[in-house]
């Protein structure tokens, strides 16, 4: 597995690449903001592993840029700022995960494991309510015949939500089954399903996704998306 990592500070960053080589990953290290964008647009990487606060270009700005440029490789962003308006405002911007540091090597290594875990299950399905159709196999979601990009996390939620239409998920049940990681904030959870809201459902009229207020959210058909 080839791993970016964008981080200047070169002790920190040396210390990460030579944790991950010794689990066999690849590693290759990029100390500037533009240079790592340019790297991460051209190479072929399965995973990111991005600074927030770099020359040149912050985190924040690559990440933007990055899936802008419709590039889906995971993105797990680094950061000393670990307030959650900072995490909030990165996983906005399309970042998959966001460890705080300072953060101990086995956890920076258990998220690693889960975001390239998720990236490598295969797919060969389709899961679909009404004219919402996720093609598993795709990676493709259309809505009305409408193709909609989706980031890798919001894909993981929208296909857990399919997955189990009709049942109201609480925000534990999603943070443990979505993000794998039962300590996610909750205020996390509510971006993403906002997120999906705005792709999904607002611009054509329809509310598939509810709020059962004090318990969770749940993915509802078309028929019954006013019975809440």
């Amino acid at each position: 597995m080839r791993i970016l990592l964008i981080e200047d500070e070169p002790k920190l960053a040396r210390l990460i690449a030579q944790g991950l080589e010794e689990e066999s990953y690849w590693v290759e290290i990029v100390k500037d903001g533009k240079a790592g964008f340019h790297a991460a647009l051209m190479g072929e990487h399965d995973l990111i592993l991005l600074d927030l606060m770099l020359p040149g270009l912050d985190g924040l700005q690559i990440c933007r840029k990055l899936r802008e440029a419709k590039l889906e490789t995971p993105i797990l962003m680094l950061s000393a700022r670990g307030q959650v308006q900072d995490r909030v405002q990165g996983l906005n911007l399309g970042a998959d995960d966001y460890l705080a540091k300072p953060f101990e090597f086995d956890e920076l290594l258990a998220r690693v494991r889960a975001l390239l875990r998720r990236q490598s299950k295969a797919k060969s399905t389709a899961l679909q309510t009404g004219t919402l159709k996720l093609d598993l196999q795709a990676h493709r979601l259309t809505h009305e015949g409408v193709e909609i990009p989706l980031t890798q996390q919001e894909y993981r939620l929208l296909e857990y939500l399919l997955q189990h239409q009709g049942q109201i998920l609480s925000r534990l049940q999603l943070a443990e089954r979505v993000w794998e990681d039962p300590e996610v904030a909750p205020a996390t959870i509510d971006v993403y399903i906002s997120y999906l809201r705005q792709k999904i459902d607002k611009p054509f009229g329809t509310h598939l996704i509810q709020t059962v207020r004090g318990l969770g959210y749940r993915l509802v058909s078309p028929e019954t998306q006013m019975d809440l």
